[in-house]
């Protein structure tokens, strides 16, 4: 299996370099620098794995890496539209495509596509469900300097169907991931799952941002968590209006994300960096769905006005 890896930062460049490691042909679409670094250096790598390096082929289109039985989308979604003409052609090839991104993906909701994460429609047009696979990462990663990446918290890595089920193309990923070392799994319900991942997202992502705080420090003050705890609440609760999760505890969600290593969100990076921040797939699809099932969610807003 030939894998292309779409965006080569933190979590797409440790599994570019996991999959290379294991013998798995593998091209990235990196930028910049970080691209210079690992077309003349090779990608490094800095993990639960160990450390290591490889070599890998890289380009800032996709196109210039030729075909691919399966590609793993591992930038942010609020990125999609800077990616979409180079994906177009493998969408009409057929080939797999992994969604491993936070918030929730154009595929969750087809009618009517959610304009803060599918405007237009235009990327369920070109992706139908029988070629998706539905990704959730658990681990966290970031770029330690041009060509390097640093990744911590497991390896854990959830890729189901999105109408749920089993699926020989989900199954394909699993194996191929598993023979690199990788701890994936496939998920009968990974709407839930994503649901649930999104829970978390939309309480630590902002109250991170808008405090500057990484997780520890953050869910250690009183007030800052029950900011966290209040965001939690609400994203549930329109996940239940709509009948994808049921009850979950999020005290102790937030008890098991207090114990991980301590880390900076993705949103925080970004936010420091002076980047586009992920609201839309994050709290601006929540905010949209919230209107569409009748629920109340006035914390949500309120962070998607602040960020």
């Amino acid at each position: 299996m030939r894998i292309g890896v779409v965006g080569a930062g933190g979590i797409g460049g440790f599994l570019a370099g996991a999959l290379a490691r294991a013998g798995v042909a593998v091209g990235v679409v990196a930028r910049g620098e970080h691209l210079a670094a690992i077309r003349r250096d090779g990608l490094h790598v800095e993990s639960d794995l160990g450390t290591f390096g490889v070599r890998v082929d890289a380009a800032e289109d996709l196109r210039e890496l030729g075909d691919f039985d399966a590609l793993l989308l591992t930038f942010k979604a609020h990125q999609w539209p800077g990616f979409v003409e180079q994906l177009a052609p493998y969408a009409r090839a057929g080939t797999t495509i992994a969604t491993m991104q936070n918030g929730v993906p154009f595929w969750f909701v087809r009618e009517a596509p959610l304009a803060s994460v599918d405007p237009g429609g235009r990327l369920g047009a070109l992706f139908p469900d029988e070629s998706i696979a539905g990704g959730v990462v658990h681990v966290s990663g970031h770029v330690a300097r041009p060509g390097a990446v640093k990744q911590s918290g497991g390896l854990r890595y959830v890729l189901g169907a999105p109408g749920g089920g089993t699926s020989e193309r989900v199954e394909a990923l699993v194996r191929t991931l598993r023979a690199a070392s990788l701890e994936a799994e496939e998920d009968g319900n990974v709407r839930a799952t994503v649901w649930l991942k999104l829970v978390n997202n939309a309480g630590l992502n902002p109250v991170s941002a808008l405090r500057g705080l990484t997780i520890k420090p953050m869910l250690a003050d009183p007030q800052a968590r029950a900011e966290v705890r209040e965001l939690m609440e609400e994203a549930l609760r329109v996940g239940q209006a709509m009948g994808v999760v049921a009850g979950v505890d999020i005290d102790a969600r937030i008890a098991y994300a207090a114990r991980l290593d301590d880390v900076k969100t993705s949103m925080l990076q970004d936010y420091e960096r002076g980047r586009e921040l992920e609201t839309g797939p994050i709290l601006g699809a929540l905010v949209e769905l919230a209107q569409r099932h009748g629920v109340d969610v006035p914390r949500l807003r309120a962070a998607q006005a602040a960020l």
